[in-house]
Order: structure tokens, then sequence, then C-alpha cells
């Protein structure tokens, strides 16, 4: 599953957190290499930031080891300390010091370096940021964006070997979020920064991250590229979680094919089931094409402008839904007939039983 572990900088092993009776993690395994992103992905509650202060040394393992750089800093043994693991953390309120101008924040986690280095490592982050003309700037004179900056290159300044970061971008909205997530992957990348990121938004984990495991109920669904996650999910959650879709049911027949209220479907299957089996088809806005000449009938039930298109929830005679993204001249109103086609090549198929 993963590469050689002479390139892991962070390993989380078969790791379990229980906080009294209650599981909160159940044998979570996953490792990062140096200098590449991750994202914790999840429904709130579900354990990933718990993961986070577990490998932050603020939460103890109930089981199963923490790797940084092939030393192991925790077994629910013997645990290092949060300063003995160096690691570098960025809060979701930013928590940079009021009173102290961004020249004094950044250089307030790097005891222990010379004057030189501290001096060379600022003007390297500032420079980085594009922020060298607000060195001497104060929190409060700063805008948002900025003081997201500011707190990130903070937590980067001492190269820490792993750098957490707590839905730092919660409070913006999702446009946002998404922005600022591209230029965070940005900054770290070209600082080569080892990184995982917590969040609830799949689009800001899309932007970040090299890897995504999707988290729930403490467990870990999947870790995987975005791509993979969308196109092959691994489970019912995983596909219902991330992208937009809905679930059509169906049955299946011979030769691979699957017979549904929209017609006998063929192509490539994601899993194997026995002729007669009753399943349920993961089906994507994009995989229903709006074609007025089609002889396939679905009523517009409801209806999302999206600038570019409009994302149509349809009802088909049988009652089966469909969500549609089609261009936004191709405007329709509620309770009007939308005719429809299928454009499906890989087939994500699970059985009817609900996860």
């Amino acid at each position: 599953m993963y590469h050689s572990p002479m390139t892991l900088q962070l390993e989380i092993d078969d790791v379990c957190v229980h906080l009294g009776n209650e599981h909160i993690v159940q044998h979570m395994t996953f490792a990062l290499e140096e200098g590449d992103i991750a994202c914790l992905l999840g429904p709130s509650g579900c354990g990933k930031t718990t993961i986070l202060r577990t490998i932050a040394g603020f939460q103890s393992p109930t089981s199963g080891r923490v790797k940084i750089a092939g030393k192991e800093i925790a077994n629910g043994r013997s645990d290092a300390t949060p300063e003995q693991r160096r690691i570098g953390m960025v809060f979701q309120d930013l928590a940079l010091f009021p009173h102290m101008n961004v020249i004094k924040n950044i250089r307030f986690g790097m005891q222990g370096f010379s004057r030189k280095e501290v001096s060379r490592r600022v003007d390297e982050l500032l420079d980085l940021v594009g922020m060298q003309d607000y060195a001497k700037a104060y929190p409060h004179e700063l805008s948002g964006g900025q003081q997201q900056r500011v707190a990130l290159i903070r937590a980067m300044a001492p190269r820490p070997p792993v750098l957490l970061l707590d839905e730092p971008f919660s409070s913006q909205d999702t446009e946002r979020r998404v922005q600022l997530a591209h230029e965070v992957r940005e900054i770290l990348k070209r600082d080569g920064i080892t990184a995982i990121l917590v969040t609830h938004d799949q689009y800001e984990a899309f932007a970040i991250a090299d890897q995504i495991g999707v988290i729930n109920g403490g467990e870990l669904h999947q870790w995987d590229k975005a791509y993979n996650l969308y196109h092959t999910p691994a489970n019912r959650f995983v596909a219902d979680f991330i992208g937009e879709g809905v679930f059509v049911c169906g049955n299946t027949i011979e030769n691979n094919q699957i017979q549904t209220e929209l017609g006998i479907i063929q192509g490539e299957l994601s899993s194997q089931f026995a002729a007669g089996t009753q399943i349920e088809l993961l089906v994507r806005p994009d995989d229903i094409i709006h074609d007025d000449k089609s002889p396939t009938k679905a009523t517009v039930i409801a209806k999302d402008f999206r600038g570019a298109g409009h994302l149509y929830t349809l009802r088909m005679p049988g009652s089966t839904r469909l969500l549609c993204l089609a261009p936004s001249h191709h405007n329709h109103d509620i309770g009007e007939q939308f005719g429809v086609r299928l454009n499906l090549d890989h087939l994500v198929i699970f059985s009817d039983e609900k996860v």
C-alpha cells in the first residue's frame, strides 16, 4: 500500500483511541511521505480531530503506534510530550499574538535557533508569501487572508517534521476556503513541508491534498487520491459523502447488465454480483445528459442555478430520482418534462443493504 519506509515522514499504525467506554478511533492506519500533503475528511464527530490530537501529543492512543521520520513517538504506554515532537500546528482561530508584529509572531516558535538562522528564515518565509512589506504590521492591521499566511508561516518557521492544520479555513465562505486551500498548498509545496489537514469540506480537501482519508464513526473508509474517491469509492458511505449523486435501484442480469427504471445498463462493473441480485447504482450528475430528443423523460422537481449550469433534480415516472448538471441556457421550469440519456461507462454498484 505504501512506498519504502525510508521515505515515510508520518506513520499511523493500527491506532485506537478510547475515551472511557467510547471508541473514538478504531484501528486507524495510514502513512504520509516527506513533502506530501494529506487530509482527514469526514463529518463532525467522526474522529478526525482526535487523530490530529494524537499525532500532536495532546491525546494518547489506547493501542497502536505513531511514528515520525521513522521514530516511534506514541504507543499508548510511553508517549513523547508535545514539546519533544516539535510538530507545527495551525488552529481554527489562528492564535496570532495581537501585541506582536508579524516578525515577532514568526520568531516566537524559533527558540533554540541562532539569531542569523532566525533572520534568514523569517526573510525567506515573508518572501515566500509576498508579505515583506508587512513585516512590522500588527495582526489587527492585516486582512483575514494575510493573518492566515502569517499563522501558517509561523508554524512552518522551525521546519517541523509534520505540520497539522485543524480546520484553519472554517471561518471563511466556501469559495474563499477553496482559494485559501490552493494558496496554502502552493506555499507548503514550495517549502517542502509535510502536512496533514482536518476538514469536513470535500472541495477544500480536493484543493489542498495529495491523499485524502475519508473517516466516519472513527474508522478510515478509504485513503486515496481525490479522483479515485469520486470515481471508485470503496463503499457506500464514501460514494454518498464524496461529490453529488443518487443511488438508483436495480437488479443484475446476465452479461454484466443491470435492469433499472432507466433501462438496461451495461458497462464495466465496480463489483461482481450474481444475476438477480438487488443492487444500488451510483449515478452522478455528469452521468445524466440532457437531451430533448431522448424518449426517456423525467420531471423537473427542483433546480439550482450555478452560473454556467443548472443542477436539476429530476423524478422518473417510477419515482427514481436523478441529478443532472446542464448548461444554464437549457432553462427548464419546475414541473416540465426533461429528456435524459445516460452516459455511464464505469458502473459503481453496491448491494442494497444500507451501510
